[in-house]
Protein backbone atom coordinates (compact mmCIF):
# COMPACT_ATOMS: atom_id res chain seq x y z
CA UNK A 1 0.00 0.00 0.00
CA UNK A 2 1.56 3.42 -1.06
CA UNK A 3 1.71 5.83 1.73
CA UNK A 4 0.56 9.18 0.01
CA UNK A 5 2.63 11.62 2.59
CA UNK A 6 -0.85 13.35 4.24
CA UNK A 7 -3.13 11.91 6.93
CA UNK A 8 -6.22 11.51 6.79
CA UNK A 9 -8.88 13.23 9.07
CA UNK A 10 -9.91 9.91 9.98
CA UNK A 11 -6.05 9.07 11.17
CA UNK A 12 -5.59 12.17 13.15
CA UNK A 13 -9.05 11.92 14.77
CA UNK A 14 -8.18 8.15 15.82
CA UNK A 15 -4.86 9.35 17.27
CA UNK A 16 -6.73 11.92 19.27
CA UNK A 17 -8.86 9.63 20.94
CA UNK A 18 -5.52 7.91 22.29
CA UNK A 19 -3.41 11.05 23.12
CA UNK A 20 -6.00 13.49 23.12
CA UNK A 21 -4.46 17.55 22.84
CA UNK A 22 -0.79 15.57 23.24
CA UNK A 23 -0.79 15.23 19.18
CA UNK A 24 -0.01 18.19 16.92
CA UNK A 25 0.40 19.20 12.54
CA UNK A 26 1.37 22.47 13.87
CA UNK A 27 3.71 23.45 11.03
CA UNK A 28 6.68 24.52 13.91
CA UNK A 29 6.50 21.30 15.45
CA UNK A 30 6.84 19.24 12.07
CA UNK A 31 9.97 21.49 11.68
CA UNK A 32 11.41 20.95 15.21
CA UNK A 33 11.07 16.92 14.40
CA UNK A 34 12.36 17.49 11.19
CA UNK A 35 16.09 16.21 11.86
CA UNK A 36 17.93 15.63 14.12
CA UNK A 37 21.73 16.84 14.97
CA UNK A 38 23.23 15.13 11.90
CA UNK A 39 25.77 17.64 10.67
CA UNK A 40 25.26 18.27 7.17
CA UNK A 41 21.61 19.51 7.81
CA UNK A 42 22.66 22.65 9.15
CA UNK A 43 24.25 23.32 6.08
CA UNK A 44 21.14 22.65 4.35
CA UNK A 45 18.59 24.43 6.48
CA UNK A 46 20.59 27.55 6.10
CA UNK A 47 19.84 27.45 2.26
CA UNK A 48 16.93 27.05 3.13
CA UNK A 49 15.95 23.65 2.77
CA UNK A 50 14.63 20.69 4.68
CA UNK A 51 15.64 16.62 4.95
CA UNK A 52 11.57 15.92 5.46
CA UNK A 53 8.63 16.99 7.13
CA UNK A 54 6.41 14.37 9.47
CA UNK A 55 2.94 15.03 9.47
CA UNK A 56 1.86 14.50 12.73
CA UNK A 57 3.81 14.59 16.06
CA UNK A 58 2.31 12.54 18.89
CA UNK A 59 3.90 12.54 22.53
CA UNK A 60 2.34 9.23 24.35
CA UNK A 61 2.66 8.94 27.95
CA UNK A 62 2.65 5.09 28.27
CA UNK A 63 3.22 1.89 26.85
CA UNK A 64 -0.53 1.18 26.05
CA UNK A 65 -0.69 4.45 24.30
CA UNK A 66 2.67 3.84 22.19
CA UNK A 67 0.68 0.07 21.62
CA UNK A 68 -2.22 2.18 20.11
CA UNK A 69 -0.34 4.42 18.06
CA UNK A 70 1.22 1.76 16.58
CA UNK A 71 -1.51 -0.09 15.83
CA UNK A 72 -2.72 2.78 14.02
CA UNK A 73 0.18 3.53 11.95
CA UNK A 74 0.17 -0.55 10.86
CA UNK A 75 -3.71 -0.88 10.03
CA UNK A 76 -3.30 2.01 7.48
CA UNK A 77 0.43 1.54 6.34
CA UNK A 78 1.95 4.75 8.09
CA UNK A 79 5.49 5.43 8.62
CA UNK A 80 6.53 6.15 12.52
CA UNK A 81 9.61 6.98 13.78
CA UNK A 82 10.67 6.94 17.39
CA UNK A 83 11.85 9.88 18.99
CA UNK A 84 14.26 10.52 21.39
CA UNK A 85 16.33 13.65 22.38
CA UNK A 86 17.37 14.44 18.85
CA UNK A 87 20.69 13.81 19.54
CA UNK A 88 21.90 11.53 17.13
CA UNK A 89 24.68 12.77 14.58
CA UNK A 90 23.49 10.52 11.50
CA UNK A 91 19.96 11.17 10.40
CA UNK A 92 18.32 8.40 12.09
CA UNK A 93 15.36 10.07 13.20
CA UNK A 94 14.81 12.08 9.92
CA UNK A 95 11.14 11.10 8.23
CA UNK A 96 11.97 10.85 5.01
CA UNK A 97 8.40 8.96 4.00
CA UNK A 98 7.00 11.74 5.60
CA UNK A 99 4.11 10.02 8.57
CA UNK A 100 4.07 10.18 12.35
CA UNK A 101 6.63 11.36 14.59
CA UNK A 102 6.74 8.94 18.27
CA UNK A 103 8.37 11.49 21.21
CA UNK A 104 8.78 9.04 24.22
CA UNK A 105 9.91 12.29 26.55
CA UNK A 106 6.90 12.23 28.19
CA UNK A 107 7.24 8.41 29.28
CA UNK A 108 10.00 8.84 32.46
CA UNK A 109 9.41 6.96 35.20
CA UNK A 110 12.28 5.17 37.53
CA UNK A 111 12.55 2.87 39.74
CA UNK A 112 15.30 1.40 41.48
CA UNK A 113 15.78 -2.01 42.41
CA UNK A 114 18.78 -1.79 45.28
CA UNK A 115 19.53 -5.42 46.12
CA UNK A 116 19.45 -6.68 42.29
CA UNK A 117 21.51 -3.43 41.17
CA UNK A 118 19.24 -3.14 38.80
CA UNK A 119 17.19 0.36 37.60
CA UNK A 120 14.23 0.03 35.61
CA UNK A 121 13.57 3.00 33.59
CA UNK A 122 10.85 4.02 30.71
CA UNK A 123 12.58 4.53 27.47
CA UNK A 124 11.73 8.61 27.48
CA UNK A 125 13.56 8.95 30.71
CA UNK A 126 16.97 11.25 30.09
CA UNK A 127 19.96 10.37 30.24
CA UNK A 128 21.56 13.18 32.88
CA UNK A 129 18.33 13.23 35.18
CA UNK A 130 18.82 9.16 35.13
CA UNK A 131 22.63 9.59 36.47
CA UNK A 132 21.69 12.43 39.25
CA UNK A 133 18.95 10.47 40.48
CA UNK A 134 21.01 7.57 40.80
CA UNK A 135 23.90 9.13 42.26
CA UNK A 136 21.47 10.65 44.81
CA UNK A 137 20.76 7.06 45.77
CA UNK A 138 24.73 5.43 46.21
CA UNK A 139 24.98 4.57 42.95
CA UNK A 140 25.95 5.32 38.81
CA UNK A 141 25.25 3.52 35.41
CA UNK A 142 28.17 4.46 34.27
CA UNK A 143 27.12 5.56 30.99
CA UNK A 144 28.28 9.16 29.92
CA UNK A 145 27.98 9.76 26.05
CA UNK A 146 29.14 13.21 24.76
CA UNK A 147 25.02 13.90 24.52
CA UNK A 148 24.39 12.78 27.84
CA UNK A 149 22.21 16.24 28.72
CA UNK A 150 19.87 15.74 25.76
CA UNK A 151 20.02 12.11 24.50
CA UNK A 152 17.26 9.58 26.72
CA UNK A 153 17.69 5.88 27.45
CA UNK A 154 15.24 4.86 24.59
CA UNK A 155 18.05 6.27 22.13
CA UNK A 156 20.71 5.21 23.40
CA UNK A 157 19.17 1.35 23.34
CA UNK A 158 18.29 2.09 19.67
CA UNK A 159 21.79 3.52 18.57
CA UNK A 160 23.90 0.70 20.18
CA UNK A 161 25.85 3.86 22.58
CA UNK A 162 28.31 4.00 24.49
CA UNK A 163 29.73 6.45 26.92
CA UNK A 164 33.02 8.20 28.18
CA UNK A 165 33.76 5.76 30.94
CA UNK A 166 33.19 2.48 28.80
CA UNK A 167 36.45 1.17 29.09
CA UNK A 168 35.56 0.05 32.94
CA UNK A 169 31.33 -0.15 32.62
CA UNK A 170 31.14 -0.89 28.82
CA UNK A 171 28.38 -0.16 26.31
CA UNK A 172 24.43 0.01 26.61
CA UNK A 173 24.44 -3.50 25.20
CA UNK A 174 26.40 -4.48 28.58
CA UNK A 175 23.96 -2.72 30.91
CA UNK A 176 20.60 -3.83 29.59
CA UNK A 177 18.93 -6.82 31.01
CA UNK A 178 15.43 -6.75 30.12
CA UNK A 179 13.15 -4.82 27.66
CA UNK A 180 9.96 -3.64 27.17
CA UNK A 181 9.22 -3.50 23.35
CA UNK A 182 6.65 -2.60 21.08
CA UNK A 183 6.46 -4.69 17.52
CA UNK A 184 5.44 -3.52 14.33
CA UNK A 185 2.33 -4.18 14.76
CA UNK A 186 1.69 -3.24 17.63
CA UNK A 187 1.71 -5.61 20.43
CA UNK A 188 4.34 -5.56 23.13
CA UNK A 189 6.41 -7.65 24.79
CA UNK A 190 8.36 -8.24 27.57
CA UNK A 191 12.08 -9.72 27.63
CA UNK A 192 12.87 -10.10 31.26
CA UNK A 193 15.77 -8.90 33.43
CA UNK A 194 17.35 -12.03 34.32
CA UNK A 195 20.87 -11.41 35.21
CA UNK A 196 21.97 -14.12 32.71
CA UNK A 197 19.62 -16.98 30.88
CA UNK A 198 19.98 -19.55 28.18
CA UNK A 199 16.35 -19.95 27.06
CA UNK A 200 17.31 -19.46 23.17
CA UNK A 201 19.30 -16.74 21.13
CA UNK A 202 19.16 -13.43 23.14
CA UNK A 203 16.10 -11.02 21.70
CA UNK A 204 17.75 -8.00 23.26
CA UNK A 205 20.23 -8.21 21.06
CA UNK A 206 17.55 -8.01 17.71
CA UNK A 207 16.31 -4.27 19.44
CA UNK A 208 19.75 -2.89 20.53
CA UNK A 209 20.95 -1.07 17.77
CA UNK A 210 18.51 -1.74 15.29
CA UNK A 211 17.39 1.64 15.40
CA UNK A 212 13.30 1.92 15.51
CA UNK A 213 13.40 -0.12 12.26
CA UNK A 214 12.47 -3.38 14.04
CA UNK A 215 10.01 -2.11 16.86
CA UNK A 216 10.05 0.72 19.88
CA UNK A 217 11.78 0.53 23.37
CA UNK A 218 9.12 1.48 25.72
CA UNK A 219 11.28 0.46 28.85
CA UNK A 220 14.56 -1.61 30.03
CA UNK A 221 16.35 -2.87 33.20
CA UNK A 222 19.88 -1.59 33.43
CA UNK A 223 22.36 -2.52 35.53
CA UNK A 224 24.27 -0.51 38.05
CA UNK A 225 27.10 0.09 39.97
CA UNK A 226 27.47 1.19 43.75
CA UNK A 227 29.17 5.06 43.04
CA UNK A 228 32.56 4.87 43.33
CA UNK A 229 34.59 5.77 46.56
CA UNK A 230 37.69 6.62 44.92
CA UNK A 231 39.00 8.15 41.63
CA UNK A 232 42.30 9.39 40.50
CA UNK A 233 42.97 11.17 38.02
CA UNK A 234 46.44 10.73 35.44
CA UNK A 235 47.44 12.26 32.29
CA UNK A 236 50.74 11.69 29.80
CA UNK A 237 53.01 12.78 27.00
CA UNK A 238 54.29 10.65 25.00
CA UNK A 239 56.28 11.32 22.01
CA UNK A 240 53.93 8.92 19.31
CA UNK A 241 51.08 7.64 19.23
CA UNK A 242 51.82 3.82 18.69
CA UNK A 243 53.47 4.26 22.15
CA UNK A 244 50.79 5.73 24.07
CA UNK A 245 48.49 3.06 22.11
CA UNK A 246 50.72 0.11 23.27
CA UNK A 247 50.69 1.21 27.03
CA UNK A 248 47.05 1.21 27.62
CA UNK A 249 46.82 -2.59 25.23
CA UNK A 250 49.49 -4.34 27.99
CA UNK A 251 47.39 -2.46 30.76
CA UNK A 252 44.29 -4.05 29.87
CA UNK A 253 46.09 -7.07 29.41
CA UNK A 254 46.90 -7.48 32.99
CA UNK A 255 43.34 -7.11 34.26
CA UNK A 256 43.33 -2.95 35.10
CA UNK A 257 39.92 -1.41 33.76
CA UNK A 258 40.21 1.97 33.97
CA UNK A 259 36.83 4.45 34.11
CA UNK A 260 38.39 6.41 30.82
CA UNK A 261 40.93 6.30 28.31
CA UNK A 262 41.51 8.86 25.89
CA UNK A 263 44.72 9.25 23.41
CA UNK A 264 44.61 12.15 21.24
CA UNK A 265 47.59 12.77 18.62
CA UNK A 266 49.43 15.62 18.00
CA UNK A 267 46.53 17.70 16.36
CA UNK A 268 44.37 17.20 18.60
CA UNK A 269 46.86 17.94 21.52
CA UNK A 270 47.37 21.45 20.65
CA UNK A 271 43.21 22.02 20.01
CA UNK A 272 42.46 20.81 23.71
CA UNK A 273 45.22 20.48 26.01
CA UNK A 274 47.34 24.21 24.38
CA UNK A 275 47.66 25.10 27.62
CA UNK A 276 49.86 22.57 29.06
CA UNK A 277 53.39 23.02 27.77
CA UNK A 278 54.39 19.05 28.72
CA UNK A 279 51.67 18.50 26.29
CA UNK A 280 52.12 20.69 23.51
CA UNK A 281 53.65 19.20 20.50
CA UNK A 282 53.25 15.67 22.08
CA UNK A 283 50.68 12.88 22.09
CA UNK A 284 48.44 13.31 25.39
CA UNK A 285 46.89 10.55 26.83
CA UNK A 286 44.34 11.19 29.93
CA UNK A 287 42.89 8.66 32.26
CA UNK A 288 40.54 8.05 35.19
CA UNK A 289 40.43 5.17 37.71
CA UNK A 290 37.51 4.72 39.71
CA UNK A 291 35.82 2.41 41.85
CA UNK A 292 36.55 0.23 45.32
CA UNK A 293 39.67 2.20 46.91
CA UNK A 294 41.80 -1.44 46.50
CA UNK A 295 40.72 -1.50 43.16
CA UNK A 296 41.82 1.85 42.58
CA UNK A 297 44.79 1.46 44.01
CA UNK A 298 45.64 -1.47 42.49
CA UNK A 299 44.64 -0.71 39.03
CA UNK A 300 47.30 2.60 39.61
CA UNK A 301 50.01 0.44 40.10
CA UNK A 302 49.55 -1.19 37.03
CA UNK A 303 49.64 1.91 35.05
CA UNK A 304 52.61 3.37 36.56
CA UNK A 305 54.49 0.26 35.62
CA UNK A 306 52.95 -0.10 32.31
CA UNK A 307 52.42 3.21 30.74
CA UNK A 308 55.59 4.24 29.11
CA UNK A 309 55.03 8.60 29.05
CA UNK A 310 55.94 11.18 30.94
CA UNK A 311 53.04 11.97 33.74
CA UNK A 312 52.24 15.34 33.54
CA UNK A 313 49.62 16.00 36.60
CA UNK A 314 45.99 16.01 36.87
CA UNK A 315 45.79 19.44 34.61
CA UNK A 316 44.80 17.88 32.01
CA UNK A 317 41.90 15.65 33.08
CA UNK A 318 40.31 18.66 34.90
CA UNK A 319 40.80 20.42 31.82
CA UNK A 320 38.78 17.32 29.96
CA UNK A 321 36.19 16.87 32.07
CA UNK A 322 35.20 20.75 32.38
CA UNK A 323 35.13 20.54 28.40
CA UNK A 324 34.07 17.01 27.43
CA UNK A 325 30.20 17.75 26.67
CA UNK A 326 31.01 20.50 24.29
CA UNK A 327 29.92 19.87 20.80
CA UNK A 328 29.20 23.34 19.49
CA UNK A 329 31.62 23.31 16.92
CA UNK A 330 29.40 21.97 13.52
CA UNK A 331 26.58 24.68 14.54
CA UNK A 332 29.65 27.40 15.03
CA UNK A 333 31.08 26.89 12.12
CA UNK A 334 28.67 25.70 9.43
CA UNK A 335 27.43 29.41 9.06
CA UNK A 336 31.19 30.19 7.85
CA UNK A 337 30.99 27.80 5.53
CA UNK A 338 33.07 25.14 7.00
CA UNK A 339 31.67 21.68 6.66
CA UNK A 340 32.54 19.86 10.14
CA UNK A 341 32.00 16.35 11.40
CA UNK A 342 33.39 13.30 13.43
CA UNK A 343 33.40 9.78 12.45
CA UNK A 344 33.85 7.10 15.18
CA UNK A 345 35.19 3.21 13.53
CA UNK A 346 36.80 0.55 15.54
CA UNK A 347 39.83 -1.99 14.82
CA UNK A 348 41.68 -4.56 16.66
CA UNK A 349 44.98 -3.98 17.88
CA UNK A 350 46.89 -5.57 15.21
CA UNK A 351 46.18 -3.09 12.94
CA UNK A 352 45.40 0.03 14.98
CA UNK A 353 48.19 2.22 13.93
CA UNK A 354 47.54 1.10 10.24
CA UNK A 355 43.85 2.62 10.42
CA UNK A 356 44.66 5.78 12.11
CA UNK A 357 47.08 6.50 9.61
CA UNK A 358 45.11 5.20 6.57
CA UNK A 359 42.22 7.31 7.35
CA UNK A 360 44.24 10.28 8.29
CA UNK A 361 45.50 9.77 4.87
CA UNK A 362 42.26 9.58 3.23
CA UNK A 363 40.94 12.24 4.41
CA UNK A 364 43.51 14.42 3.84
CA UNK A 365 43.31 13.38 0.24
CA UNK A 366 39.86 14.86 -0.29
CA UNK A 367 40.08 18.29 -2.13
CA UNK A 368 38.95 21.11 0.85
CA UNK A 369 40.07 19.41 3.71
CA UNK A 370 41.67 21.66 6.19
CA UNK A 371 42.60 19.17 8.99
CA UNK A 372 42.11 15.73 9.70
CA UNK A 373 43.09 14.52 13.01
CA UNK A 374 41.61 11.68 15.64
CA UNK A 375 42.07 10.95 19.29
CA UNK A 376 40.95 7.05 20.39
CA UNK A 377 38.34 7.00 22.99
CA UNK A 378 37.22 3.46 23.71
CA UNK A 379 39.33 0.50 24.30
CA UNK A 380 39.20 -2.94 24.80
CA UNK A 381 41.60 -5.75 25.32
CA UNK A 382 41.02 -6.72 22.04
CA UNK A 383 41.38 -3.20 20.24
CA UNK A 384 40.24 0.44 20.18
CA UNK A 385 38.25 2.58 18.77
CA UNK A 386 39.17 6.26 16.96
CA UNK A 387 36.99 9.10 16.65
CA UNK A 388 38.33 10.97 13.83
CA UNK A 389 37.46 15.03 13.25
CA UNK A 390 37.65 16.43 9.69
CA UNK A 391 36.96 20.17 8.17
CA UNK A 392 36.47 21.95 4.96
CA UNK A 393 35.72 24.74 2.83
CA UNK A 394 34.76 23.05 -0.19
CA UNK A 395 34.28 25.54 -3.47
CA UNK A 396 31.13 24.08 -4.47
CA UNK A 397 28.36 22.05 -2.74
CA UNK A 398 29.36 21.51 0.41
CA UNK A 399 26.88 17.56 0.52
CA UNK A 400 29.07 16.93 -1.97
CA UNK A 401 32.50 17.08 -0.25
CA UNK A 402 31.09 15.81 2.90
CA UNK A 403 30.17 12.71 1.07
CA UNK A 404 33.44 12.23 -0.57
CA UNK A 405 35.25 12.49 2.59
CA UNK A 406 33.00 10.07 4.56
CA UNK A 407 33.32 7.51 2.06
CA UNK A 408 36.93 8.09 1.59
CA UNK A 409 37.00 7.18 5.31
CA UNK A 410 34.56 3.84 4.90
CA UNK A 411 36.37 2.71 2.09
CA UNK A 412 39.87 3.07 4.20
CA UNK A 413 38.19 1.44 7.00
CA UNK A 414 36.97 -1.32 5.76
CA UNK A 415 39.96 -2.02 3.04
CA UNK A 416 42.17 -2.12 7.03
CA UNK A 417 39.04 -4.47 8.28
CA UNK A 418 37.90 -2.05 10.37
CA UNK A 419 34.58 -1.70 11.95
CA UNK A 420 32.46 1.08 10.09
CA UNK A 421 30.99 1.97 13.02
CA UNK A 422 31.79 2.03 16.84
CA UNK A 423 28.97 3.61 19.19
CA UNK A 424 27.46 6.39 16.70
CA UNK A 425 24.53 3.60 14.55
CA UNK A 426 24.15 3.50 11.09
CA UNK A 427 21.27 5.94 10.18
CA UNK A 428 20.91 7.36 6.81
CA UNK A 429 24.20 8.70 6.63
CA UNK A 430 25.90 5.49 6.94
CA UNK A 431 23.85 3.14 5.51
CA UNK A 432 25.55 2.91 2.11
CA UNK A 433 28.54 1.00 3.26
CA UNK A 434 26.71 -1.34 5.45
CA UNK A 435 25.66 -4.34 3.03
CA UNK A 436 29.77 -3.81 2.49
CA UNK A 437 30.38 -4.38 6.05
CA UNK A 438 28.03 -7.08 7.03
CA UNK A 439 28.35 -9.32 3.39
CA UNK A 440 26.13 -12.08 3.38
CA UNK A 441 24.76 -11.55 7.41
CA UNK A 442 22.89 -8.33 5.52
CA UNK A 443 20.39 -11.04 4.20
CA UNK A 444 20.10 -11.65 7.72
CA UNK A 445 19.63 -8.61 9.11
CA UNK A 446 16.74 -7.97 5.97
CA UNK A 447 15.13 -11.02 6.61
CA UNK A 448 14.30 -10.23 9.94
CA UNK A 449 13.53 -6.94 8.84
CA UNK A 450 10.47 -8.49 6.55
CA UNK A 451 9.38 -10.90 8.94
CA UNK A 452 8.78 -8.04 12.15
CA UNK A 453 7.72 -5.35 9.95
CA UNK A 454 6.13 -7.06 6.56
CA UNK A 455 4.61 -3.37 6.12
CA UNK A 456 7.47 -1.25 6.14
CA UNK A 457 6.27 1.40 8.59
CA UNK A 458 9.08 1.60 11.04
CA UNK A 459 11.41 4.28 10.14
CA UNK A 460 11.67 3.06 6.93
CA UNK A 461 14.54 4.19 4.69
CA UNK A 462 16.76 4.35 8.00
CA UNK A 463 20.14 1.53 8.33
CA UNK A 464 19.02 0.85 4.27
CA UNK A 465 17.21 -2.00 5.36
Amino acid sequence: MKYDHKLSSKVLAHLSQVVGDRLSTKKVDLLTYSRDYWPITLHWMLKGKLPALPDAVVWPENKEEVEEIVKIAHETSIPIYAYGGGSGVLGGTIPEKGGIIVDLKRMRSIKLHEEDLLVEVEAGTNGYYLEKYLNKKGYTLGHFPQSLYPSTVGGWIATKATGQFSTKYGGIEDMVLGLDVVLPWGESIELKPHPRSATGPDLKGIFIGSEGTLGIVTKAWLKIWPYPEKRVNLSFASENLNDALDSVRRILRRGAKPAVVRIYDTIETKRHFYNFEKAYGKVATVMILEGDTRTVEAEEKIVGEEFKGTPIGEGPVDHWLKTRFNVKEASEFAPLGVVFDTIEVSINWSKATQLYNEVSKAMRSVKGTLFASAHASHFYPQGVCFYFTFAGVPKGDPTEYYNKVWDATMRATLNVGGAISHHHGIGRQRREWLQEELGNAFEVLRRIKDALDEKRIMNPGNMGV
